[in-house]
């Protein structure tokens, strides 16, 4: 009789020693389970942290190809230097508030900007870029500011400046020189700047 018992007693204890182990095993589980989550989510947010700096880098580098791709269109040397430059504004261009036509005093300042050109008398790259003020929509600037880039461009040619040594650019309203609040600032923005370069 005593032995049955004891089987019994011993056979319960082992079934609830069974049961704690089992419990036990189920919370430590679960609270790596839950750590084994956090990490995951982590990891997912790093890699998206990581493609978002990647795209960054791409459209720098791609800015930076942009750049060079302009320069060996016009056959500019790479180890070209920067030159002088001139920046026709609104005092001294006119440029209309919304048009792109070179005025009369404009056309004398590019005229004198070329005889400089052909004095000097060296292969260099011109570079044409073109600037708005703040009025109007983003994508009417860009438009505005390629077409007074354009307008300068189209000048020199006539003039006899080679096509192969010229290229434009538009920076629409993007590089202020002035605040856009007041009518003289404005009257700054809206220019076209010239970079000469060896």
């Amino acid at each position: 009789m005593n032995a049955k018992i004891l089987a019994a007693a011993l056979g319960g204890a082992l079934l609830l020693a069974g049961c704690a182990t089992q419990d036990y095993v189920d919370k430590h589980v679960g609270a790596v389970h839950d750590q084994v989550t956090d990490l995951s989510g982590q990891v997912g947010g790093l890699q998206t942290e990581q493609q978002n700096q990647a795209a960054e880098l791409a459209k720098l580098d791609q800015n930076t190809r942009d750049a060079m791709a302009r320069a060996e269109a016009a056959g500019k040397l790479a180890e070209g230097k920067f030159l002088y430059s001139m920046v026709l504004s609104d005092d001294s261009v006119k440029f209309p508030v919304n048009g792109s036509d070179l005025s009369q005093e404009a056309q004398t300042r590019l005229m004198d900007f070329v005889a400089k050109l052909k004095a000097d008398n060296k292969p260099v790259y011109i570079e044409i870029q073109g600037h708005t003020d703040a009025t109007g929509s983003k994508a009417e600037n860009m438009r505005l500011g390629e077409e007074r880039a354009e307008a300068v461009r189209l000048f020199f040619y006539q003039q006899g400046v080679p096509l192969n040594r010229m290229s434009t650019i538009s920076y629409g309203d993007a590089s202020p020189v002035a605040p856009n609040n007041t009518r003289v600032g404005r009257a700054q923005n809206r220019r076209v700047v010239v970079i000469v370069m060896s």
